[in-house]
């Protein structure tokens, strides 16, 4: 008989049974003998079911990105060529965008790529300005996956070594599509080796290959790179615009938004729809679950200061009003608008200005807030183009200091000091009308004082005649006398400097020793000694030390103005109101016997307003034993 592999027969062939097998097989028990088979029991468990992972969050301008060319915002032009090119067959093989940040340049590459490469829904169509978004081209372009688009960062790849690996893959043949794609963001950045070596391709690049080249600085871009490709100039997005698109996409978001908070994003941005988005995004997360973005959330996430302190803090330096100027620059500062911030908007509410004085008609323009319509125009009235555009140039200048200045608010109080002081002066073309008409020009600016009358210089028919020069000042003796002739000179800087950076050390007739702070000017005492010797008549010395002196007259004024506060709060009065009305402040003490720096006026020995001196021994005295004593005292009610 025949036998199997184990020698034996099965039962119905006398041949032996095979073993059982010893787990399952292949398919599982299906197949196996019954003793072979688990025991029978309560099914196991199903494992619970894995939650689903959230879909990871996309931010506002990658979710909002513009997929076709209508997507575009502001971009009217460029939309008109492309659309134009594809209809007619007429598109180049080398693009040049150009425009700043967050206007559109690499999306408006990737359109062009899906553009040239869509074969549409029937996977039959041609290069359309219109892809269709849904074909295997466009939909691995648009997840960035496509092999015949390639996307190199010029910033980080801008070698020869780099250039020369291009021009190697430009020797192939698409891999997928119709037309490889070729897309160098940043390409300012690339070396001249590199540019050069890159012309020859861009010149005569095979059929099949398209460049498109994206740059935030085209001046930095060589002529013989710019004159072989088609340049398009994306512009700024107008406010307006920007405006309009972000209240769509909030709405979107299942947010609400103001009017002031979108005015407020729109101007932020700039004229760029990334930078604007970025920051809606950052508005609607600091709103929180309410999903409302308020002006004043957005101010200060902005670090903005009120459109209406910056008119308020502009309108009280044109009219040298200095304390209520530096009093809203504190405000603003208060509520954590930056410095340099505040001088920004104070230079564009001037450029504003200057542009309603020029050109009244665009005062009733309604494209703008309606705060900066009616007070921009009833300032501007007031306000002449020279006096604006010297403003304006202070400010740049100031801007400047306020950068590099150690202390950025102190460098814009600065600059507003300097604003109030030459804002009571008369313009240079002020002063030669005056001259020629024959009116004098006074000392320290304002309206001209007839002529005949006394100071300044007057034309005469003989010529130019001199005014008597005036009396000289008495010999100061103090530090805030000195201060004050600086004030009264109209040395408004000078008269800063010595408020809040000279520590005066000792006071003599024709002397003075000082201590100055290192942000004062090097020339600080060559300045002083000129300023007392012109007002004085009288030769002085002006000598720094490093002693540590007296404090500032700006300590000494807070010093003195905390001490009235304390005063002040421990008076029954006062603390029978705090008392009455909970949540009551002590706002200011005024003391109209201090003088302009907030101190007790100077009396000069011997002067009748010098107490007469008291030993300590008859102070406890009575009025009629003081009397006897040959006292004066006043008289008792």
């Amino acid at each position: 008989m025949p036998s199997d592999l184990y020698g034996d027969t099965s039962p119905e062939e006398g041949l032996p049974e095979p073993p059982p097998p010893e787990g399952p097989g292949l398919f599982g028990f299906d197949d196996a003998p019954a003793a072979a088979l688990p025991p029978a029991g309560p099914a196991p468990k199903a494992a619970p079911p894995t939650p689903a992972k959230p879909a990871p969050y996309r931010v506002l301008a990658r979710k909002y990105r513009p997929q076709i060319l209508d997507d575009l915002i502001g971009q009217e032009s460029l939309i008109r060529t492309l659309r134009n090119a594809f209809a007619r067959g007429r598109v180049h093989h080398a693009f040049l965008l150009t425009g700043v940040r967050g206007v559109g340049k690499t999306t408006t590459a990737r359109i062009i790529a899906r553009a040239l490469n869509c074969v549409g829904v029937d996977g039959k169509g041609g290069p359309t300005a219109d892809p269709c978004g849904i074909c295997p081209e466009c939909v691995g372009i648009l997840a960035d996956r496509h092999p015949d688009v390639v996307e190199m960062d010029a910033a980080s790849n801008r070698g020869i070594d780099d250039v020369r690996e291009l021009r190697e893959a430009l020797r192939f043949r698409p891999a997928q599509g119709r037309q490889k794609v070729f897309i160098l963001d940043e390409v300012h950045m690339l070396t001249e080796q590199a540019f050069n070596a890159l012309l020859k391709s861009l010149e005569e690049p095979p059929p099949n290959i398209t460049f498109i080249l994206a740059t935030t600085e085209l001046r930095k871009v060589p002529i013989t790179i710019r004159s072989r490709c088609q340049t398009f100039s994306l512009k700024r997005v107008p406010e307006e615009r920007l405006r309009a698109h972000f209240l769509n996409i909030a709405g979107k978001e299942q947010a609400s938004i103001e009017e002031g908070a979108l005015a407020m994003l729109a101007r932020a941005a700039d004229g760029s729809v990334r930078d604007g988005l970025s920051l809606l995004d950052q508005a609607i997360a600091l709103a929180g679950e309410s999903g409302a973005v308020t002006t004043e959330s957005v101010r200060d996430m902005l670090g903005l200061a009120d459109r209406a302190l910056v008119f308020d803090v502009l309108e009280a330096v044109m009219n040298a009003d200095l304390p209520l100027a530096l009093s809203r620059m504190a405000e603003g500062h208060e509520r954590g608008a930056e410095p340099l911030t505040i001088m920004q908007d104070l230079l564009e509410q001037t450029h504003m200005l200057t542009r309603f004085a020029a050109i009244p008609a665009l005062r009733e323009d309604a494209a703008l807030p309606e705060t900066e319509r009616v007070r921009g125009a009833a300032l501007a009235a007031r306000l002449s183009v020279p006096m604006l555009t010297r403003a304006w140039q202070m400010l740049l200048k100031g801007i400047e200091e306020v950068l590099a200045a150690p202390d950025r608010r102190a460098a814009a109080e600065m600059v507003l000091i300097r604003l109030a002081h030459v804002a009571e002066q008369p313009t240079p073309g002020d002063i030669l009308k005056r001259l020629e008409a024959g009116g004098s020009v006074p000392a320290g600016g304002g309206a001209a004082a007839p002529v005949g009358g006394g100071g300044g210089m007057r034309m005469m028919a003989g010529g130019v005649a001199i005014a008597p020069a005036p009396a000289p000042l008495p010999q100061p003796t103090a530090w805030r006398e000195i201060a004050a002739i600086a004030s009264a000179a109209n040395q408004a800087l000078l008269h800063a400097h010595l408020l809040h950076d000279v520590h005066p050390v000792r006071i003599a007739p024709g002397q003075v020793e000082i201590r100055v702070r290192p942000q004062a000017p090097r020339d600080l005492g060559a300045q002083l000694k000129a300023l007392l010797e012109e007002q004085t008549g009288a030769r002085w010395t002006v000598a720094l030390s490093n002693a540590e002196g007296e404090p500032t007259l700006a300590e000494q004024s807070r010093a003195a103005e905390t001490d009235r506060r304390a005063v002040a709060q421990t008076h029954p009065i006062v603390q029978a109101i705090l008392l009455a009305f909970p949540g009551a402040q002590l706002d200011a003490v005024r003391d109209d016997s201090v003088d302009a720096y907030g101190l007790k006026p100077i009396i000069a020995p011997g002067s009748d307003e010098e107490p007469e001196y008291v030993p300590p021994e008859m102070e406890s005295l009575s009025y009629a034993e003081a009397e006897a004593a040959g006292l004066d005292f006043p008289e008792e009610d």
